[in-house]
């Protein structure tokens, strides 16, 4: 009997006490980042997660005495939030530099090296046939497989594989003489 006692009091306190978006969401705000940081590997998009995650909250403010835990539901929202973007992310056309930062370990040197790389194979890919333009974007950017690239583009898994090859061939070739003789 006390315990339901003790439980009536902690709801009927918990009711009772009056939410505060700058006392009770705010502070969570770090941990936001963090999770969506974890999930998106993107730190802009981590922050546009932030804010959307705050809005949505936000809007819920009627409900929010119903919450047993306002971190649980904020960290759930910013969750569900991430993983659709991903999810939108994956659906959407993606370049080499849509692709997460590397580690802060890198120098400016490092940091321009891979710039230059990644112009050098947008570029050899560009001079591409467009079949095999869109197969190496598909397979290579999208991950898409080799029976969904067939279905999108109307070939067969054979001529798939076939082009995927001569693409990636092709580029190796090209960027194995520029990178080994320079331009």
């Amino acid at each position: 009997m006390s315990v339901t006692f003790r439980a009536l009091t902690r709801l009927h306190n918990r009711e009772m006490k009056e939410i505060s978006f700058r006392n009770d969401v705010l502070p969570f705000k770090d941990k936001i980042f963090r999770l969506a940081l974890r999930i998106t590997m993107n730190r802009a998009e981590a922050e546009d997660i932030v804010q959307d995650t705050l809005i949505r909250v936000w809007n819920k403010r009627n409900e929010w005495s119903g919450f047993s835990s306002m971190e649980a539901y904020c960290l759930a929202v910013c969750r569900n939030l991430s993983l659709d973007r991903i999810s939108l992310k994956e659906n959407c056309h993606a370049t080499l530099e849509d692709q997460p930062d590397t580690p802060d370990s890198f120098t400016p040197h490092d940091a321009l090296t891979r710039k230059e790389q990644i112009s050098l194979v947008e570029t050899l890919l560009a001079g591409l046939p467009e079949v095999q333009r869109s197969i190496i974007q598909l397979r290579e950017i999208e991950g898409k497989n080799y029976r969904e690239i067939a279905e999108i583009l109307n070939l067969s898994e054979e001529k798939v594989k076939v082009y995927l090859f001569r693409a990636r061939q092709r580029i190796k070739q090209a960027y194995a003489k520029i990178d080994g003789y320079g331009l």
